[in-house]
């Protein structure tokens, strides 16, 4: 039996995964520290040349999925210092449970670890997490701006191509598994599991291997 059991929160970038994350007080996965270096050739493109970000393919599936399963088995695993600004690798960071029986792992490529983590036998839930377009619009350049992430015009073009984006990338998550569900009611859930979690033993909704 793992020692623990992740939940996999997913959505929309600036949907409010990371601020759900953090307000859990449990060992938090960034799944975004899994990103492709700038230099790294595998980068996929947009038309006008520029790095999609937001293609699964700028970030690295499989690190991620080991990293998660390694955490869930064992209680430690060693992840990337990953830094958006110059889009490289900074250092690296171990993480550990700390006698928790959840790890949350959050990030926009959650769709791709789903099904590896069910079939390793350490998925407790996956969610979509998701609010009206429009909102997430603004939050996400709003906080990008504070955060420097990339230059004013580069974000708010890409804000502009995410706000299109965004139907299809709920309907890929929740197809790869993932229940849609608002950022208060996944509050809710959260609080739930927390008071449910007993120690060494099969925590709820936990998905069997396949």
């Amino acid at each position: 039996m793992p020692q623990a059991y992740v939940l996999l929160v997913a959505g929309p970038s600036g949907s409010g995964k990371s601020r759900l994350a953090d307000r859990s007080g449990l060992p938090v996965l960034r799944l975004d520290d899994f990103y492709r270096a700038a230099d790294d050739p595998g980068l996929p493109r947009l038309p006008g040349g520029q790095v999609d970000w937001d293609h699964p393919d700028s970030w690295h599936a499989d690190r991620a999925l080991e990293a998660v399963i390694t955490l869930c088995r064992t209680g430690f695993t060693t992840v990337p210092d990953y830094d958006i600004a110059t889009s490289s690798v900074v250092g690296a960071r171990e993480l550990r449970l700390g006698g928790e029986h959840i790890v949350v792992a959050e990030g926009i490529f959650v769709s791709e670890i789903v099904r590896g983590c069910r079939q390793a036998g350490v998925l407790l839930d996956a969610w979509c997490v998701h609010r009206p377009r429009l909102v997430t619009m603004v939050l996400r350049l709003l906080r990008d701006l504070r955060e420097h992430r990339k230059s004013p015009l580069f974000l708010l073009r890409r804000g502009i191509l995410l706000a299109r984006r965004e139907p299809a990338i709920v309907r890929r998550l929740v197809a790869a598994g993932c229940r849609p569900i608002r950022p208060r009611a996944a509050a809710r859930q959260l609080r739930r599991y927390l008071v449910a979690q007993p120690a060494n033993s099969r925590l709820p909704n936990q998905s069997p291997a396949e």
